[in-house]
């Protein structure tokens, strides 16, 4: 799909700067490079237990991504290889889970982006209960819950995971390009030797230390310095890096795919 595509080309940085709302830093992926963006299929665990992780792999539509809370209860192995490989035959794009997982040489085997808290061999039952399809509250960065249903947008890579509220995703694409734009922008100043301060308009002066180099010292004689202005018609990938090209390039799909949330 060309929205997936776009999302996990954009990154979870630049979503997360523009709307995205981030899961908690407590997340991690199970192997190195994993990434994918999917509408979120929630899952409930009983504690201790995954019989409700089987039933969404088997319910789940395919393409979606389980995001599976386990009532508090993280000290136990809720994916294995055999749920792994399991959901990706079923076409599951990825799993995030609030909770510990095992077999994961396997995991990385079958290359099913699994983001969880731990790794623990502690085995799960398989029949208390749970729910699927309903709304989950996924632990985030502060005191308040991460609310997540069904449809939302989920969008996970090394750098961590945010939740696309639905309704929100063609505002949050649009604000994120203006913001790409302007940073590739800067990035191609700094590449050219000029110093991110100026770039920024930030003030040194409040850094114990700071010495004054240059003209910053006049710049900011009791008043904020104005950023070097970057011309906003300019082509932001002149120049640019072929790896951020290639990290970019699906997202002129996106003017294609708003109407697909």
């Amino acid at each position: 799909m060309a929205l997936a595509k776009t999302l996990t080309a954009v990154g979870t940085v630049a979503l997360a700067r523009c709307g995205g709302r981030p899961f908690g830093t407590h997340l991690f992926s199970v192997w190195p490079g994993a990434a994918f963006a999917a509408t979120a299929f929630p899952v409930r665990c009983a504690p201790g237990d995954n019989l409700a992780l089987h039933v969404a792999v088997a319910q789940a539509p395919t393409g979606s991504a389980l995001v599976v809370d386990v009532a508090g209860e993280s000290e136990y192995g809720y994916v294995d290889e055999i749920l792994a490989v399991a959901a990706r035959t079923r076409g599951i794009a990825g799993i995030i889970l609030d909770g510990c997982v095992r077999d994961i040489a396997a995991i990385a085997e079958c290359e099913l982006p699994v983001f969880g808290t731990g790794v623990s061999v502690r085995e799960v039952g398989h029949d208390a209960g749970g729910s699927v399809g309903r709304r989950v509250d996924m632990e985030a960065t502060g005191p308040v819950p991460l609310s997540v249903r069904r449809g939302d947008w989920i969008v996970a890579d090394d750098d961590g995971v945010v939740c696309l509220p639905r309704g929100q995703v063609s505002t949050i694409i649009a604000d994120t390009m203006s913001s790409i734009s302007r940073s590739r922008e800067i990035i191609d100043a700094v590449s050219a030797g000029e110093s991110t301060l100026d770039l920024l308009g930030l003030d040194p002066s409040r850094v114990a230390g700071w010495e004054g180099a240059g003209d910053h010292s006049a710049d900011f004689g009791g008043r904020r310095s104005r950023p070097r202005a970057l011309n906003p018609r300019r082509d932001p990938r002149a120049g640019e890096h072929p790896a951020a090209r290639t990290r970019r390039g699906p997202c002129s799909a996106v003017t294609d795919v708003y109407g697909g949330e």
